[in-house]
């Protein structure tokens, strides 16, 4: 097999041209999603009134009742080809988005609209993570995973840089529902990509059963729980998302509201720091091949955990600004590190036959902990401030590297032989 490497390339090796349309695809709908950053909310209460609840709703309900909506799906994907779910994923968001500019250039979009689309797009965001990943192990060998994973990083954090300042300024020229247009192009975009990569797909094993049983449903979790490398990285990474994410709004309570902050300040306070995620995913694969795999794993992981607990010190004026900056800066460059790690780590640790289980639940624990643990850090910023919240938070979140698996674990099985890189 010819891996495509040669001696002194800046970027790692080649990884194929059907890796090339996936990595585009990814970065296509990557910046649509970051170019539509904060157009539901907007968009409630701009054009429909919409209240603080409401607001809440579309990302803590929306989010949630995705997730359960994904649950069947998990072992649905598991014994289907994965370029057809990735297309049909990348299209049912486009044709669910599609339906808020349609509604309101007729005048009739409501919130139980914009609540039932983002119920779709979270569902159909699951299960397409769920079959790319499984589909990403098929597609490469397994010592190219890190690279793979690596470059996915990165162009998230570009796109986080990049998508939120075009969004406002689409926003501003064309209206509130233009970026939510531009979104649902962008999935149509990656969905032409996906179906562009051609070239084989291996057949799954066929189900025993013709229909969804009660205990496919549990699968996945069963076997992340049964695998003494997957369950502490598992708890891990649920803990750590959901209370880093359910802290934000509380942040934007104080630097918004108490503080005074201008939203493009608030804005910059966190697209400065992205592009320590630059450099991080960059440097996952240098500090494996240097330091080794687990140890870079658990040194990352623990290092992300101190910095959340800084931001319950934010104050007014620059000084405030910078901690918050100084602050995101910090978290995100460990995260960055970390997440390409964990990710290869989870997929080498997963049985083949197994991947497409394992993630959606993996996917689901974490979207529905996070929608739970912001609705209850809502509440504490009610009853004690939210600065008291937000170092409640933070201080959460220093027990997480206990959480982190303690040995080195090799792969359960040797790489799958990739196909010919075309």
């Amino acid at each position: 097999m010819e891996s495509g490497r040669r001696p002194g390339q800046v970027l790692g090796p080649r990884l194929g041209r059907r890796f090339g349309w996936l990595w585009a695809a990814y970065g296509t709908s990557a910046l649509g999603t970051w170019l539509a950053f904060g157009a539901f909310p907007l968009i409630a209460v701009q054009v429909l009134d919409a209240g603080p609840a409401e607001v809440a709703a579309l990302s803590s309900v929306g989010a949630a009742v995705g997730a359960a909506v994904a649950v069947p799906l998990g072992p649905w994907v598991e014994f289907r080809r994965k370029r057809p779910v990735l297309i049909g994923m990348d299209l049912a968001r486009c044709a669910a988005l599609l339906t808020v500019p349609v509604a309101y250039a007729f005048g009739a979009l409501t919130f139980p609209q914009l609540l039932l689309v983002s119920v779709v797009v979270a569902a159909a965001d699951i299960t397409f993570r769920t079959a790319s990943g499984a589909y990403l192990k098929t597609l490469l060998p397994g010592e190219d995973l890190l690279v793979a994973n690596a470059r996915f990083e990165s162009t998230t954090w570009t796109t986080t840089i990049v998508g939120p300042p075009l969004g406002g300024a689409a926003i501003g020229f064309l209206g509130p529902v233009a970026t939510v247009l531009a979104d649902a192009v962008s999935y149509l975009l990656s969905a032409l990509g996906i179906r562009a990569m051609g070239g084989p797909e291996p057949r799954p094993e066929r189900r025993r059963a013709a229909r969804l049983r009660a205990g496919d449903l549990r699968d996945g979790w069963r076997y992340i729980l049964d695998d003494a490398a997957l369950r502490p990285l598992f708890f891990n990474t649920v803990l750590f998302n959901g209370l880093v994410m359910a802290v934000e709004p509380l942040l934007a309570v104080l630097m918004l509201g108490r503080f005074g902050f201008a939203p493009w300040q608030y804005g910059l306070a966190f697209a400065v720091p992205s592009l320590a995620g630059l450099a991080g995913s960059r440097l996952a694969r240098p500090l494996v091949t240097r330091f080794g795999r687990h140890r870079v794993l658990v040194v990352s992981g623990a290092l992300r955990a101190l910095w959340p607990v800084g931001l319950a010190f934010v104050g007014p004026g620059a000084g405030g600004l910078l901690l918050v900056m100084g602050v995101e800066l910090g978290l995100i460059f460990c995260c960055a590190v970390f997440n390409p790690v964990y990710a290869t780590y989870r997929l080498e640790r997963t049985a083949p036959d197994r991947v497409a289980r394992t993630l959606s639940a993996w996917t689901v624990t974490t979207r529905s902990s996070t929608a739970l643990l912001t609705a209850v850090w809502g509440v504490l910023g009610g009853l004690l401030g939210p600065r008291t919240a937000i170092g409640l938070a933070g201080v959460l979140v220093l027990t997480t590297p206990l959480l982190l698996p303690r040995r080195t674990v090799t792969p359960l099985s040797a790489p799958d032989p990739a196909p010919s890189r075309t």
